[in-house]
């Protein structure tokens, strides 16, 4: 959430991004090293992360969330919240990777 290349790339796509709280990035990028990475999936993380995205989306006014960690979609893209958008960068970068190789 802090490195430049997500920042920019939207940037040059004229699209504003918005992070988290402070305070929300210490909490998700602890619950990322402490228990995603260590296949701990859990229900409790799963609602405060979704507690942040709709805070976001209530108050930022997002129109979407950048999964941009691996591990994000496996706690987050099956529960069933259908009021957030998600965005899997996975997903994303292997789609561009097959279109590119189609053409």
């Amino acid at each position: 959430m802090r490195a430049n290349f997500y920042p920019e790339e939207f940037q040059r796509a004229g699209i504003d991004l918005v992070r988290p709280e402070e305070s929300e990035q210490q909490f998700i990028h602890g619950k990322y090293i402490n228990e995603l990475l260590k296949n701990k999936f859990l229900s409790d993380t799963r609602t405060d992360l979704l507690r942040i995205a709709h805070r976001m989306n209530d108050e930022d006014g997002i129109e979407a969330v950048v999964l941009a960690g691996t591990e994000l979609p496996l706690l987050l893209l099956d529960s069933g919240d259908t009021d957030i958008q998600f965005l899997d960068t996975t997903v994303i970068h292997v789609q561009a990777i097959v279109d590119e190789l189609l053409r």
